[in-house]
């Protein structure tokens, strides 16, 4: 994705912040330091935008979380902020999507009790990696829990009431799901997570018998 330089900010003038809005596995910190440097996380939802199940990629035979523009509905997720020179990084990790710019007025933060937290105030860029539309999920590129298992570990390090919305707020869940804990398919799988605790929030979808939702990662 080509994009021209930056302007240089006036003299005296705050230098101009990035964040990133990460709405799948990119919640969870340990994720998203596999890709690069990312300052404190902070859990917001943004309006306009819908989260699907959607077969973005062929390459390791599951489908992935992606959003798409959608006026009356919200996403969840947390803003993080990187240096410019990361972005390629997180380019490369979110390939098949179109990384777009969201509007501050459109995020409202988890801790409405809270002033505007510190990281976000000041002249901002927030970007969004967007799909232009959404493949549904099938049985040769389902649902896979470890995906979904790396997202709501994620999820927890904010809330309860945040992993609930995460399930509450994604379509698709009806579509091709699997358990595949014992074969993972996702590439940056975390097997040392809760899968105990995990489940209570994969039965909120509905989507899978409490028989295949048990099972665990294998243990060496």
């Amino acid at each position: 994705m080509q994009k021209s330089p930056a302007p240089l900010p006036a003299e005296g003038a705050a230098p101009e912040r990035h964040f990133i809005f990460g709405y799948g596995s990119l919640i969870n910190s340990l994720s998203r330091s596999v890709t690069g440097e990312t300052g404190s996380a902070v859990a917001v939802k943004i309006s306009g935008f819908e989260r699907h199940w959607s077969c973005i990629s062929t390459d390791y035979g599951m489908s992935s979380v992606v959003v798409i523009a959608a006026k009356k509905a919200a996403c969840n997720g947390v803003i993080v902020e990187v240096n410019p020179d990361q972005l390629a990084n997180f380019d490369l990790r979110e390939r098949g999507y179109q990384r777009v710019l969201v509007d501050v007025a459109q995020i409202d933060f988890y801790l409405t009790d809270s002033p505007l937290p510190a990281p976000i105030e000041g002249p901002v860029k927030i970007w969004l990696y967007q799909a232009h539309k959404v493949i549904l999920p099938c049985e040769n590129h389902p649902v896979v829990l470890s995906y979904l298992d790396v997202i709501l570990a994620g999820c927890l390090e904010y809330s309860s009431e945040f992993c609930e919305d995460f399930v509450a707020l994604t379509q698709g869940w009806q579509h091709a799901m699997l358990n595949d804990r014992q074969a993972p398919r996702y590439p940056r799988v975390q097997v040392d997570v809760n899968t105990d605790l995990l489940n209570s929030y994969i039965q909120l979808s509905g989507a899978l018998s409490d028989e295949k939702i048990n099972l665990g990662y294998a243990r060496s």
